[in-house]
């Protein structure tokens, strides 16, 4: 589902709407959103949302970046994720979803909400749900890639679920290093650890990070944080 018109411009056919019809202006949103198939003005304001900081995220991200994007649970890091890599594909990019957390269906249903169909104009796009995903796994499908490409990891704390993965540490060495001789750049989905106050601070940071086995964070190029609509995207974490 994509956002054509600008925002400012809905909002005014909305005013107009509400004067014509004489109801609410919030019901009059409501409609205008409705009539361009979102379930709701929250609903359309949210993907305008998610595109703008689709947008800026892109802007960051370069050949050979290793990011970790993290966040607390129903914050939209997968969708600000699969916004990215629709985008990505879109341009012409050569695009992977890996999942230890959802079904090829679902992933396909969420992306299909950005209008990415699984025929397209654009680059490859590989949904993979193995149920035995870790670094070594991704490394190897990405050795046949060739020209740009985008990968997106759900999410970094699964990788050494099974016992005869190689602790999450090694897997994030191999990871980045792929990154920089492939020149792929990989997103790195992350859980947030429940001691993150919002109360406090606006968006997460490295220090609120949930990792059950010790990870060097200097081995991701960047992270990006996202909360409340917010998000920060820091080098170096």
């Amino acid at each position: 589902m994509k956002l054509d018109t600008p925002i400012y411009n809905l909002k005014r056919k909305a005013k107009h709407l509400a004067r014509a019809t004489n109801i609410p202006f919030h019901k009059a949103l409501d409609n205008i959103a409705v009539e361009r198939g979102f379930k709701s003005w929250s609903h359309l304001s949210s993907i305008e949302q998610q595109e703008r900081a689709a947008i800026s995220l892109m802007k960051n991200l370069n050949a050979g970046d290793f990011l970790l994007l993290g966040a607390r649970p129903q914050q939209g890091k997968t969708m600000l994720a699969l916004h990215v890599l629709v985008r990505a594909v879109k341009s012409g990019m050569n695009g992977f979803f890996f999942s230890l957390e959802y079904t090829s269906g679902e992933v396909w249903k969420r992306l299909a909400g950005f209008g990415m169909e699984r025929s397209f104009d654009g680059g490859e796009l590989v949904v993979d749900t193995y149920d035995s995903i870790c670094a070594e796994y991704i490394c190897k499908r990405l050795k046949d890639c060739s020209g740009p490409t985008l990968v997106v990891i759900d999410y970094l704390q699964l990788l050494d679920q099974r016992r005869e993965h190689d602790e999450l540490q090694t897997q994030v060495g191999q990871l980045s290093r792929v990154a920089k001789e492939l020149g792929v750049i990989i997103i790195a989905l992350s859980q947030i650890d429940r001691s993150f106050d919002p109360t406090t601070q606006s968006v997460p940071s490295a220090e609120n990070i949930r990792l059950p086995n010790p990870v060097d964070l200097g081995l991701f190029s960047k992270a990006c944080f996202v909360h409340d609509g917010r998000t920060l995207v820091v080098t170096n974490p």
